[in-house]
């Protein structure tokens, strides 16, 4: 896609973040993480007329060291030391689930740099708010393992950056993906996060990783939604334990875990969410930051594996952060 830089837009403004190099990543025959995911995404947001209103950004790659705020630092180093080389065939398995290309180091850090970008966009006030369309995926990736599908766990290196770089003291995490975020929750859930990171998520329970309800730490605000679970349930979930939890928090930063594989019509999941749930919660977020937060929310995508789901979803979310 056409990378499209706008020096001087008006204050009201959401910032579009990908990279090239995030659809060269690829695990492999029939994997469900696959480049057409974001080739869908950016066919549906061109295709709706969005990205002639939004700030389109490429992602820079994250350092060792960005990545080493919430990752172990042998973690970091053995993914690097062992990704394969560019002109390198094959694949390096992570686990069951994660395999690593001859481009996948340079995605990753791509995706982690996304989450940089919009921290210093939202921050720095070129943009209200920020979507990185980015993959790999990150949230199932603890301080020290990949794991289901994700290397390095995008939206924690983006909260820490926030919180040691840029200033803030309080930031959220929100994770409305259909899986338990339970490595953003593993890094977290730390005490020496737990006064500066409230983490909210609804997810499908008992589900993939089987986790999120054993004694999460005190700033989780976990609810789990039993299979077939549609939007009322979410909406309900968002409006009885997200929002007076984030409202007594009082973030300065609101970043979303955006999985879309809670769709009706996605099949790896069993959530039955459609679009109009997806803006509604958008939407709610947005009057949240615009309460608190001076309207900042930097928002990643996760999961989604229903083409045409994922797509439409997407720019649901988008077009209600950029309220259009």
């Amino acid at each position: 896609m056409t990378i499209r830089n706008f020096p001087y837009l008006p204050p009201m403004t959401t910032a579009y973040i990908t990279h090239a190099d995030c659809l060269r990543h690829e695990m492999g025959e029939g994997h469900p993480e696959c480049p057409d995911r974001l080739a869908a995404i950016n066919d549906q947001m061109r295709a709706s007329g969005l990205l002639d209103h939004l700030r389109c950004l490429e992602a820079p790659l994250a350092d060792p060291d960005d990545l080493k705020r919430v990752h172990r630092s042998n973690y970091v180093d053995l993914i690097f030391e062992h990704a394969p080389r560019h002109g390198q065939s094959g694949y390096v398995q992570l686990d069951p689930d994660t395999a690593m290309n001859q481009y996948s180091l340079d995605a990753a850090r791509r995706a982690a740099g996304a989450g940089l970008l919009a921290v210093d966009e939202v921050m720095d006030g070129r943009a209200e708010n920020a979507f990185c369309a980015v993959r790999p995926c990150g949230h199932h990736a603890t301080q020290a393992r990949s794991m289901g599908f994700c290397i390095f766990n995008n939206i924690g290196v983006a909260a820490a950056y926030a919180l040691e770089e840029k200033g803030l003291e309080r930031v959220a995490v929100i994770d409305f993906d259909v899986h338990h975020g339970n490595g953003t929750e593993d890094m977290f859930g730390d005490a020496q996060w737990q006064d500066k990171v409230l983490m909210a998520s609804f997810f499908q329970h008992p589900f993939y990783p089987y986790s999120g309800t054993d004694g999460p730490a005190p700033n989780m605000v976990n609810v789990p939604l039993r299979a077939g679970s549609d939007g009322a349930a979410a909406r309900k979930a968002v409006m009885e334990s997200w929002l007076p939890a984030l409202d007594e928090f009082g973030p300065q930063m609101i970043l979303i875990s955006a999985g879309f594989d809670a769709h009706r019509e996605d099949l790896l999941g069993g959530l039955a969410l459609v679009e109009a749930d997806y803006a509604w919660i958008t939407r709610e977020l947005m009057a949240l930051a615009a309460k608190h937060s001076q309207k900042r929310i930097v928002s990643m995508l996760e999961g989604g594996y229903n083409l045409s789901a994922l797509g439409r979803s997407t720019v649901a979310h988008v077009k209600a952060l950029a309220e259009l």
